[in-house]
């Protein structure tokens, strides 16, 4: 244990990048205990990556960058802008609102804070906005990418722990409903204190074709229900209302309908059991070409390449973290470190809520200095099997675990959202630091609400038959 866990922090303190610090603490393990046979490395590290679920990564990255060169992130940002742009604090609500509907998209926070939090942080510092006011509520919506589904840390945590991936999509729709709440309930409030007014005229028609838009794409599934009720084979009856759609748009050539569709797309193909999400990530990969190719044209080849290129480069690096992780957090477990780790928190409390009051403060922590990604293959081993052991929902553990990791990608020294953002906005890494701590706030309350009612993750999910 000393030897596995020193090594990775001392690495860790020299500043060696989180998967090489991993890898080598477990190839140092394997030298110097001489009970694990050197080929083990090679085995665990190509078995942590071989993976059907896994296949999600790569697409859902695609899809993410295929929709900021598609033009999408200008057309949700408008619509945000028609719906709730003339209220008090209006960019920043607009703020809010366009993250929700990138979520969908998505999947991952650097995505959310690169993608449309560029356009967001600009705005709202042409329309006389402190920077650092932009970059905390940018940072403070950006955490809703994987807590909204479809999310890439999810797919990783189902993964470790055998759980339904579509399940946990499900379970985060209220919890990102409730986060979204309270964080248009601190705008007003900062709002209220710092006099800011509206940054678009109070417009019925504007309202008025948002709201119509919304209707849209809600009637939508609505339509599709009704045929499939009414006898039609499901490839029919989807059929129809997409042509109902398809054409509804041409003719009103409305600007955010087409957008808005895909986690409705992604949620409904899940729930009615029609793709996997797996096979749901390759959809939203579909779905992004459809619409930068043919719906706006505004694709070409040389962005098309771009994006696939730099799909790869991120793919590559997430991939390289989940194998060294994958080999690591075997290794914890033939060891007997898990174990330790194990009793040493059962010899703490036996309590459930007592459980996640500390798990919650292990993790953020754990978050300011491992990668997401890296943090759920090491952590997901020592503590769920702890956390079904006192009755906790392995559903309702992921949810805990990841908003906890998101909350920690806003922090130093290795938040990868906090160094997106300080690029974007051209701020140092300190003031960012401190233009985010107040937004800490809704988040911290939204984390204790997820932690202490369960049934806001697992109602849904229960509703649709996905949990008991």
């Amino acid at each position: 244990m000393l030897i596995l866990l020193g090594s990775f922090l001392g690495l860790m303190i020299l500043g060696v990048p989180v998967a090489i610090a991993m890898a080598v603490a477990s190839l140092a393990f394997i030298i110097i205990s001489g009970t694990v046979p050197d080929v083990i490395l090679a085995q665990r590290m190509i078995a942590g990556v071989e993976s059907f679920p896994l296949l999600a990564v790569p697409f859902f990255i695609l899809a993410g960058n295929l929709m900021n060169i598609a033009g999408v992130t200008g057309r949700i940002y408008a619509f945000a802008v028609a719906l709730v742009g003339w209220m008090r604090g209006g960019l920043a609500q607009v703020n809010i609102i366009g993250s929700v509907i990138f979520s969908g998209m998505s999947g991952t926070a650097i995505a959310d804070a690169a993608g449309i939090g560029t356009i967001e942080i600009k705005a709202m510092k042409d329309h006389g906005y402190p920077t650092e006011v932009a970059v905390g509520v940018t940072a403070a919506s950006a955490t809703l990418g994987p807590i909204i589904p479809p999310s890439l840390p999810f797919v990783i945590y189902g993964m470790m722990s055998n759980t339904s991936i579509g399940a946990l999509f499900l379970a985060g729709v209220i919890p990102g409903v409730l986060m979204t709440l309270f964080m248009m309930i601190t705008v007003a409030i900062f709002a209220r204190i710092y006099k800011w007014g509206s940054d678009a005229t109070f417009s019925l028609r504007q309202i008025g074709t948002a709201g119509i838009e919304v209707a849209v794409v809600l009637g939508f599934p609505l339509l599709a229900y009704g045929l499939l009720w009414a006898g039609l084979p499901d490839n029919l009856a989807i059929g129809i209302a997409l042509a109902v759609l398809l054409g509804l748009d041409y003719y009103f050539d409305f600007s955010a309908v087409m957008a808005l569709m895909t986690p409705v797309i992604l949620i409904g193909g899940m729930t009615m059991g029609w793709f996997t999400p797996t096979e749901a990530a390759a959809a939203a990969v579909i779905w992004s070409l459809f619409l930068g190719l043919v719906r706006y044209r505004s694709m070409t080849l040389r962005s098309l390449t771009k994006a696939t290129f730099d799909t790869i480069e991120t793919t590559a690096s997430v991939l390289f973290i989940v194998t060294a992780a994958s080999i690591f957090a075997w290794l914890l477990t033939v060891s007997n470190t898990a174990q330790i780790l194990s009793d040493l928190i059962l010899g703490l409390t036996q309590d459930k809520w007592v459980f996640l009051i500390l798990v919650n403060l292990l993790l953020l922590f754990i978050g300011c200095f491992l990668d997401t990604i890296a943090a759920i293959t090491i952590v997901v081993p020592i503590l769920l099997p702890i956390a079904l052991k006192l009755g906790v929902d392995p559903i309702h553990f992921g949810l805990i675990m990841v908003l906890n990791l998101m909350i920690g990608l806003l922090h130093p020294p290795l938040g990868m959202v906090l160094f997106v953002l300080s690029r974007i906005a051209k701020l140092s890494v300190e003031r960012t630091t401190m233009a985010i701590l107040p937004w800490l706030v809704p988040l911290f309350a939204a984390l204790i609400a997820i932690t202490f009612i369960p049934e806001l993750t697992l109602w849904l999910p229960r509703q649709m038959g996905m949990v008991r």
